[in-house]
């Protein structure tokens, strides 16, 4: 009943926010140093003041928003963002990069011929060239001063979920908070710098496309490493159970509460 009335709540917030108001987030494109090509969408806080610092969200979406229109990545969470409880009492700059087709955010292999998908991490090495761009964007964005490095969090979903746990894999001192989605990752190689950052996992349990063992794991090691870590691992929810996680009435506030 709880994440029901949840799901009502959401989607009411979905529906009160019109289409049009997610061009409120910019088109750009971000060109890293190694030249790859990112584009992005961002969102500045109302009444944004270029003098201020706010916290901001890198948010990396799901395999099927790859590409190169610069739309797709808004299809999930993005209107979350655009709640005006949100705007107003969360007032943050908002990153959505969006990952060429044919890429990947973490550096996995992934069979599509089994049910869920077979997947495989290999953090040796350099990460994938669409994280090493949206990591390398998010330090531009420090850099140019509005952003609070003491508060810079991760999350995304699928695909993206994984790339959550290798950004921070990666780049531990960097982000404050991180909450991945129906993911997973490369739990034999975190360690307790990579620990450090306070996790919230969230994953259905009825998931045919992303085995839930993997958030499983995941969580195991970095209860194992005495990490900060909470899951909510809802009952009977598929692959998209996204629409569960972000209608946590907390999904952003919990954020706020975390800086390093």
């Amino acid at each position: 009943m709880r994440n029901f009335l949840f799901l009502i709540s959401f989607a009411l917030l979905s529906s009160s926010v019109r289409a049009q108001d997610l061009s409120q987030y910019e088109k750009k494109t971000f060109v890293s140093s190694r030249g790859d090509t990112l584009p992005y969408r961002i969102l500045y806080p109302l009444n944004y003041d270029a003098s201020k610092k706010y916290p901001m969200f890198l948010v990396l979406h799901g395999a099927g928003e790859r590409g190169n229109n610069n739309e797709a990545q808004l299809t999930h969470g993005a209107r979350l963002f655009l709640a005006d409880s949100n705007r107003t009492g969360y007032p943050a700059i908002v990153v959505f990069p969006q990952c060429p087709q044919n890429s990947f955010w973490a550096k996995a292999n992934v069979n599509r011929n089994t049910t869920p998908f077979e997947i495989s991490f290999d953090y040796s090495g350099a990460a994938s060239a669409p994280l090493n761009a949206a990591i390398e964007l998010t330090r531009q964005l420090i850099k140019e001063g509005s952003v609070d490095r003491r508060k810079v969090y991760v999350t995304g979903l699928s695909m993206g979920g994984m790339g959550t746990f290798e950004a921070v894999y990666r780049e531990p001192k960097l982000f404050a908070a991180a909450g991945p989605i129906c993911g997973g990752g490369n739990a034999k190689a975190y360690n307790k710098k990579t620990a450090r950052v306070p996790f919230r996992v969230f994953h259905g349990a009825a998931d045919a496309v992303v085995n839930v063992k993997l958030s499983q794991e995941m969580v195991a090691r970095l209860k194992e490493l005495n990490a900060t870590v909470e899951y909510f691992e809802y009952p009977g929810v598929n692959h998209n159970s996204w629409d569960n996680a972000f209608a946590e009435p907390d999904f952003i506030s919990w954020f706020y509460k975390r800086k390093k």
